[in-house]
């Protein structure tokens, strides 16, 4: 088996798209690692159902409008954005370039672009703050051992995080079938580094015929009553990611939640569940203004971007798309993943007559005919 290719020093002029960055990430990963972050569940039919759903939709464009003085600035919580596309927490960014998030955070703050980190990051959560200048959210996932959550919180707190991105979509992970055969296994070295001292979960009694169900592994799983007392403990922003009804946003709302984060995991959870940009409308219509929407999942073009704006999006987070750039060019890969987007974003504005974010209306789009 060939050994993976050295990064790239320089960026090719061919690279167009953000989607131009997975095969350049394929020769440049083991088949395992690759594995890991290109995968989904079970058959992959949320995976690939996420960017496929866009193709339902088509845009509206209007002419000769007042284009003059646009731009794509928004607020959320108080803090300024200058455009809608964060990235969005991803484990372990050691397994993609040796870096890991700290190379991350240099290609963020180049494009001035909010970057959610992961409870999961192979850096600890204070280095990535002292590296990064764009501005940083925490994404928080809730440990058996509340002490240390708690700790957890009062590190992003002190650390200088802005908000909190409380994952609740995945108390256990899904089947992933594609790692599974690929071998994956986490490489030595690469760990869970802000997880450290956290103590094992309580033993639990459970019936010794049961694989999951009853055991001590969901023993320890959030609910509603500690997402209360999550709550309790911050004065920061607190989004729930994962929620894909409109049901559970309205609970979200009516706990205190700050906003809320559609997403199905990237098609890493649950399988055959719906893409998420076919959802983001009618969790839009129940949450109704009273708190901001984001969503995440399937999002390869600045024209997918402004889909999801159209439907009721504040802002949306990528993934995949920069865990490419990343393994391929480092930092530089991550930047220029962002400005891809935010050019076709804006380009997409202009020929849709849009010169501002407030001007992106469900009138914008409509469901292909057919």
């Amino acid at each position: 088996m060939d050994a993976p290719l050295p990064r790239l020093q320089q960026i090719p002029p061919t690279v167009a798209s953000v989607a131009d960055y997975e095969p350049l990430a394929r020769e440049r990963m083991t088949p395992q690692d690759f594995a890991y972050l290109a995968g989904g569940s079970a058959d992959e039919t949320t995976l690939e159902a996420n960017s496929a759903a866009f193709a339902r939709w088509t845009l509206r464009p209007r002419v000769l409008r007042d284009l003059a003085g646009g731009h794509t600035r928004l607020t959320l919580f108080g803090q300024p954005f200058l455009y809608p596309i964060m990235l969005a927490p991803v484990a372990n960014h050691a397994l993609l370039h040796p870096g890991g998030e700290l190379e991350t955070a240099l290609g963020a703050s180049a494009l001035e672009a909010g970057m959610i980190v992961s409870t999961q990051a192979s850096r600890p959560l204070e280095e990535i703050a002292a590296a990064a200048t764009s501005p940083l959210w925490f994404q928080l996932y809730m440990q058996p051992d509340r002490d240390f959550t708690a700790a957890l919180v009062r590190r992003a707190e002190a650390s200088g995080y802005r908000a909190l991105v409380v994952t609740v979509d995945a108390p256990v992970n899904g089947i992933r079938n594609r790692e599974q055969r690929a071998g994956f296994r986490q490489p030595v070295g690469v760990e869970a580094v802000n997880l450290r001292g956290m103590r094992p979960p309580p033993a639990v009694a459970s019936d010794p015929g049961m694989l999951l169900l009853g055991g001590s592994l969901l023993s320890g799983a959030p609910t509603w009553k500690d997402i209360g007392w999550l709550r309790s403990l911050t004065r920061l922003p607190v989004l729930l990611k994962g929620i894909m009804t409109p049901e559970d946003a309205e609970l979200a709302i009516n706990e205190g939640i700050d906003g809320i984060i559609v997403s199905n995991h990237g098609g890493r959870t649950l399988d055959h569940v719906p893409a998420t940009i076919d959802v983001l409308p009618q969790i839009a219509a129940a949450v109704h203004g009273r708190v901001p929407v984001l969503m995440d999942g399937g999002i390869r073009r600045g024209s997918d971007v402004f889909m999801a704006l159209a439907l009721g999006a504040k802002a949306v987070l990528i993934g995949r798309p920069y865990g490419y750039a990343l393994a391929a060019a480092g930092a530089p890969g991550v930047a220029h993943v962002l400005r891809i987007l935010r050019a076709e974003l804006e380009v997409t504005m202009a020929l849709s007559g849009c010169k501002d974010l407030a001007a992106i209306g469900p009138d914008a789009v409509a469901l292909r005919a057919g």
